[in-house]
């Protein structure tokens, strides 16, 4: 059976989690593929709003095993907060929840690094969540990072010591001290509490679940403008947000994946520093923001926005090999009169183009925008994807002609019952 991918074709937030949550019945598996701590997928069923940060979305539904990957950096503070929030409402994840033996380990250092290294940068700050991510991943990539299997060694502590050794040397060559002490012992609590749960080779255990006939799906963190690689380096993420991260964060083939789902906001929005060729810095952005919630899930940061891109939208779509898009958060544009829609850019010397440049070149790009009619319509309304207001329905064909992809699923409120599938 296949492997079908999830990716954010933004700048994260694009409301994967939700997607997640609606496909998972259809799927055996789900499996997180990278990110940690960082992300947070929102899911709202029941009245009710959940958020993960680290645990698979499909941890909700009984019948599906959750795997987090190797590519996830985990931390095990945040991870026991998770689970024991989902046990407080009734949720029995102890038999279906998996976690690889090779994920990094977020040590409190790291956490401390983060911040070392971000004020360090002054008026050049990443935009960093501060959860250790980046420190994490410097450790792995250095090959020196401890891993969630390390903690069954007897001498984990040695190791962890040795660690800390090393972070407190970097912390000194900015001149200060980790003032780590105050955390450790949750930490070493709550390592305690991950060698009670099922730590495995994740990568045999989804190989052997795929030759079984059992069908996966890859959920990804962030967004593809956020990619390592490919994304608005260096104001991006520190591990592999697209497609390919699913292959090396879970150990499986390329041949097996099938669909590739990307996410896309009827909107922009961004979080952090870095270019952002349509944010809004007016009443407009105001008016996105407030009716979107636009606040970080797990920052509380209010979110950049501005218009829809196509041009990062079909660079996205060109690097995931995206088979279909899932249009999230229509009903946040319901009172506007017009939408507008970047379709190309003009470059500083006056060139206009469709491609996305390089980072250093986004500073100066002008959006050229295509106007349509605003649907003027409550959508969270709307139970039957016929009864769509025109509008919108002249809207997504719009977009499915310029990204050549059609646009299988639209999202008109923040429930999962609120998901329209257009075919």
């Amino acid at each position: 059976m296949p492997v079908d991918v999830l990716v954010g074709l933004q700048w994260g937030d694009e409301g994967k989690g939700k997607i997640v949550d609606v496909l998972a019945p259809t799927y055996d598996v789900v499996a997180r593929f990278q990110g940690g701590p960082n992300a947070g997928h929102t899911l709202t069923f029941d009245g009710i709003k959940h958020v993960l940060h680290q645990v698979p979305s499909g941890i909700f539904h009984p019948h599906i095993i959750n795997v987090v990957g190797n590519g996830v950096v985990l931390d095990p503070f945040v991870f026991r907060q998770e689970l024991q929030k989902l046990t407080d409402r009734g949720i029995d994840w102890a038999k279906n929840l998996y976690v690889s033996r090779k994920a990094q380990l977020i040590l409190p250092s790291h956490r401390a690094l983060d911040r070392i290294n971000e004020e360090a940068r002054g008026g050049s700050k990443i935009g960093s969540t501060l959860k250790g991510i980046g420190p994490t991943y410097q450790d792995k990539i250095g090959r020196t990072g401890l891993r969630v299997g390390d903690i069954l060694l007897p001498d984990f502590q040695e190791r962890y010591q040795e660690a800390v050794a090393r972070h407190t040397q970097l912390a000194q060559f900015h001149g200060k001290e980790l003032e780590i002490a105050e955390f450790e012992a949750d930490f070493f609590s709550a390592v305690e509490f991950l060698r009670t749960l099922q730590l495995t080779d994740t990568e045999y255990l989804l190989n052997d679940l795929l030759k079984q006939g059992k069908n996966v799906l890859a959920e990804g963190a962030q967004g593809s403008m956020l990619d390592i690689d490919f994304g608005t380096y260096p104001y991006v993420t520190s591990s592999s947000t697209i497609v390919a991260g699913a292959c090396t964060g879970l150990g499986i083939a390329p041949k097996h994946i099938e669909k590739v789902y990307g996410i896309s906001k009827a909107y922009c929005t961004r979080v952090g520093s870095g270019p952002f060729p349509t944010e809004l810095l007016d009443e407009v952005g105001e008016q996105i923001r407030q009716a979107g919630r636009e606040f970080g899930s797990t920052t509380g940061r209010p979110r950049r926005c501005g218009w829809i891109d196509l041009p990062a939208l079909r660079y996205s779509i060109m690097l995931n090999g995206v088979t279909e898009i899932h249009l999230m958060k229509a009903d946040v544009l319901d009172e506007f009169d017009e939408i507008q829609i970047c379709t190309h850019y003009r470059t500083a010397d006056g060139q206009e183009t469709d491609h996305l440049p390089d980072h250093g070149d986004l500073e100066n790009l002008t959006p050229i925008y295509t106007s349509l009619p605003g649907w003027r319509t409550d959508l969270q309304a709307v139970t039957d994807p016929q009864a769509l207001p025109t509008e919108l329905k002249s809207y997504v064909q719009f977009l499915e002609q310029h990204l050549e992809v059609p646009v299988s699923i639209v999202s008109v409120g923040p429930d999962r019952v609120s998901t329209l599938h257009l075919n």
